[in-house]
C-alpha cells in the first residue's frame, strides 16, 4: 500500500485526507484473509478510552470494532463525511476525523480535572468531532452536567449521551463488550 501523508499528497487537502482513509480501509481489507472474515478491529483508530472508574459494576461498553466488510462499506462514507466539514469551511483540518486524536485526551483531562465525576464510570469515543459518552452515573443530573461539560471542550462539535443511571446491565444504552474468557 502506498504511504499517504498530507504534506506529500498532490490532491486538495480534503481529497488527500479521504485518500488516506480509503488507503487505510484497503490495507485492513487486504490484510484480512478468509479466516479473518469475522475478525473485528478498530480499523479506523477511533479513540476510545475509559476516563473514570468510580462505579466498578458498570457494564463495559464495546469499543469501535469493525469487520473487514464493514470497513469496506464505511470507508467511502467516512471519507465523504470527514472532508465535507473542511470543504464547507467549518474545519481547519482537511478531515474532521483528524481532530479526534486531539479531542479525546482533552476530554479525558477535562472530566478528571472537573471533580464532579470521580464517582462515575465513563468511557468516551471520538468520531468526527462528536464525543459519545458511555457508562454509568449516579443521577440524571450528573449525566446532564457531564454532557454539558464535554460540550465545552475545544473542537467538540457535539456530544452523544448514552450514559445510564446505575449499573444494571439490562439498562445499558450501548452495545456491551464481550465478557473476558474464563
Amino acid at each position: 500500500m502506498p504511504c499517504f501523508t498530507l504534506t506529500s499528497c498532490r490532491l486538495t487537502r480534503a481529497a488527500c485526507a479521504g485518500a488516506v482513509l480509503a488507503g487505510l480501509a484497503a490495507s485492513v481489507v487486504a490484510q484480512a484473509g478468509p479466516a479473518d472474515a469475522g475478525a473485528r478491529t478498530n480499523a479506523f483508530n477511533d479513540p476510545f478510552v475509559q476516563v473514570t472508574s468510580g462505579m466498578p459494576q458498570c457494564p463495559v461498553p464495546e469499543g469501535p470494532l469493525y469487520t473487514a466488510a464493514e470497513v469496506r462499506e464505511m470507508a467511502h462514507v467516512r471519507a465523504q463525511h470527514g472532508g465535507s466539514c473542511y470543504r464547507a469551511g467549518r474545519c481547519r483540518l482537511p478531515n474532521s476525523y483528524l481532530y479526534d486524536a486531539e479531542i479525546i485526551p482533552r476530554v479525558q483531562h477535562y472530566i478528571q480535572a472537573d471533580g464532579r465525576f470521580g464517582d462515575t464510570s465513563v468511557w468516551v469515543l471520538g468520531e468526527r468531532r462528536l464525543v459519545t459518552l458511555k457508562g454509568c452515573v449516579r443521577s440524571q443530573a450528573q449525566a446532564d452536567a457531564l454532557e454539558k461539560a464535554v460540550g465545552l471542550v475545544d473542537d467538540v462539535m457535539g456530544v452523544i449521551n448514552l450514559l445510564q443511571v446505575g449499573t444494571r446491565r439490562d439498562a445499558a444504552r450501548y452495545p456491551l463488550a464481550a465478557p473476558p474468557p474464563r
